[in-house]
């Protein structure tokens, strides 16, 4: 379900001025100097490490920010006894610290400093603290050191809006075009017997390499069934050869299983793949383990597809440290050079030579699969609440979504229609990211015929509207469910039925279909894997076509049918449902969620949620998401 972040507003580029964290000696002033670390890792880590913990301990603030951006000092105070913190002397302390860092960034200081106050805090656990800070902390320090964080807006997010304004993400705009929209011009139905095109869709695949069957599913650390997860008490099965229902991910041989199993969904026309190649085991992850797992997983992919053309996208996890992907403007050894290149070997049969350009340099491209179709493969961790590099500088990074529009225009002045795939939903991005993106998407919605996301490892969408009443829906994209397991999931894969290969193809989708491996059946004794689809999406929920209107009609229905929601609710899960059910608050909160691909917009659901109720939903929305 959507994550939420930022503020809307005028354009109002940051700068990338320098400010740093930290200081040279002392006691006092090394319990400082895990605060620059630990508000990185905040946002690097808040849904990988801190997912071993229930997910209430991350609620969301009356401001709609994660209760982790609430003020922190009652947790200084109860750390170090900084009873005293008062706003001039937070003030006083980030200047000196500032300075400090600027004048020695003694890493391994603020390291240190941040594994004991992650033991402390119990973050995660023991080691899990220690690996993790030692692999974040370089990049951590690197982009406090360059961040735009000033001791105003430091002290604002330690200790609240009355010490200093603490928003870092400031709004800004992209430019549009001066061409005028042309008039709204809803695609018209294919004729009877027209081509159909199969378009596979894999997403979140995760494999670990060191998935072992047997061992302990519910272990302490944030990854189990591996192993190093030992064994589980004696009266609970261990981890299931095929996957299992808990925070694990998957073996190997069940993606070479998928892969092998396809022939029954297929034949296919094209693959788009939407990132997240490595496992969960972030706190641990080295540059080598990340090029294994694309390699690998790339090799069997082209194994089993063959001649079948692939499009990839990149995922939050195929970088480490997780989440960390800066801009281009960040050269030498802390840049994505390493990975960027990696790929384009990699994904070399499959990509053209301008978009394994615009691939090295920032991890999107575009192409033309087709005549009359562009697909737009874009690079979402600049748009991610968790990259920290982007407290440097938000405002559209890489330049990505200037060269989106640039990419339209000249799709709409061909004629040509446009397939925009990602892994981290829009609705999920920094609100002005992502209010951006809309606006973008709103401008040019004759000329999108597709939206393709991941992510979430759930199953569900975010309807689009026009800007002026939010109202008129206009757009959607899908979110397919993962391949992994995690968290508690059946494994499972997507195929789009689209309009097909001819002249004047809409290329917009016409159904879409969910398959599913059971693991119940899977790891039973004897069992042989079986991948079944689990359902077509028009049959299901009675859809007169896939168009957005279809969607926007269908959340309405469930907000009134709470059997048509509940098989909603089952399905969103891979048909593996949490226990608990989904009270009113629950539905409304996941219903407002399909409505919302703008992040922080509660105006969307304004129709929706019952009058009284929208405490209750904002209580439980945004939903955690397994990314």
């Amino acid at each position: 379900m959507p994550c939420h972040g930022g503020s809307p507003g005028q354009s109002h580029p940051r700068s990338g001025r320098e400010q740093g964290l930290g200081r040279s000696s002392g006691a006092p002033r090394l319990g400082l100097l895990w605060i620059g670390l630990g508000l990185g890792l905040a946002l690097a880590l808040p849904d990988s490490l801190a997912l071993w913990a229930p997910a209430g301990a991350l609620p969301i603030s009356a401001q709609g920010h994660p209760a982790r951006f609430d003020p922190i000092a009652p947790h200084l105070q109860d750390a170090f006894g900084w009873w005293n913190l008062t706003c001039p002397v937070c003030k006083g302390l980030f200047t000196a610290i500032n300075f400090g860092l600027k004048m020695e960034p003694n890493v391994a200081r603020v390291g240190s400093v941040a594994i004991k106050v992650c033991k402390l805090l119990k973050i995660a656990p023991p080691a899990v603290c220690q690996s993790a800070v030692q692999l974040f902390e370089d990049d951590m320090v690197e982009v406090w050191t360059r961040s735009v964080l000033s001791p105003s807006e430091a002290c604002g997010l330690l200790l609240g809006s009355s010490c200093g304004h603490w928003d870092i993400f400031s709004s800004w705009n992209i430019s549009l075009p001066a061409v005028p929209k042309p008039p709204p011009k809803p695609p018209s139905p294919p004729a009877p017997g027209a081509p159909v095109s199969r378009v596979l869709f894999l997403t979140d695949l995760h494999w670990d390499h060191d998935y072992l069957e047997g061992t302990d599913p519910d272990c302490a650390d944030p990854l189990c069934c591996r192993r190093g997860s030992g064994l589980p008490p004696t009266s609970q099965p261990g981890a299931g050869y095929w996957g299992e229902y808990s925070k694990c991910d998957l073996p190997l041989r069940t993606l070479e299983n998928l892969l092998s199993g396809l022939g029954p969904a297929g034949p296919f026309d094209m693959v788009y793949w939407t990132g997240d190649i490595p496992a969960h085991n972030v706190w641990q992850q080295s540059r080598q383990d990340q090029l294994r797992a694309l390699t690998t997983i790339t090799a069997l992919v082209r194994k089993f597809l063959g001649p079948v053309p692939v499009y990839p996208a990149v995922g939050n996890h195929e970088s480490t440290p997780v989440n960390g992907f800066p801009p281009p403007f960040i050269e030498g050894n802390h840049s994505s050079r390493w990975l960027y290149e990696a790929m384009a070997k990699s994904w070399e049969p499959w990509l053209p030579a301008e978009a394994l350009r615009t691939l090295r340099i920032g991890g999107f491209y575009a192409l033309s699969p087709r005549p009359g179709l562009r697909l737009i493969s874009l690079n979402m961790n600049f748009c991610s609440r968790e990259n920290f590099w982007l407290l440097i500088n938000s405002t559209d990074p890489a330049g990505q979504l200037q060269w989106l529009v640039g990419e339209l225009q000249a799709a709409e002045d061909r004629g040509d229609k446009v397939h925009i795939i990602g892994h981290i939903p829009p609705g999920h991005c920094l609100k002005s990211w992502s209010w951006n993106y809309y606006r973008i998407i709103a401008r040019y919605e004759n000329t999108l015929a597709g939206q393709f996301f991941g992510h979430t490892h759930v199953d569900e969408f975010e309807v689009f509207y026009d800007e002026e009443t939010l109202s008129r829906p206009l757009a959607v994209a899908f979110l397919a469910p993962s391949a992994t397991t995690y968290k508690d999931l059946n494994p499972g894969y997507r195929v789009y039925q689209i309009d097909g290969n001819y002249p004047g193809s809409s290329h917009v989708v016409l159904d879409h279909e969910t398959y599913i491996l059971n693991l119940t059946l899977a790891n039973a004794p004897g069992a042989t894997p079986h991948w079944q689809r689990l359902y077509r999406a028009r049959e299901t929920y009675g859809l007169p076509n896939a168009l957005p209107a279809a969607w926007h009609d269908l959340v309405y229905r469930m907000r009134g049918d709470t059997r048509l929601f509940q098989t909603f609710w089952f399905l969103y899960h891979k048909g593996h449902p949490p226990s608990e059910p989904c009270g009113a608050p629950c539905r409304f909160a996941t219903l407002c969620a399909q409505l919302s691909a703008r992040a922080d917009s509660p105006a969307l659901c304004r129709h929706l949620v019952p009058d009284g109720s929208l405490s209750d939903v904002q209580s439980l929305w945004p939903r955690p998401v397994f990314c």
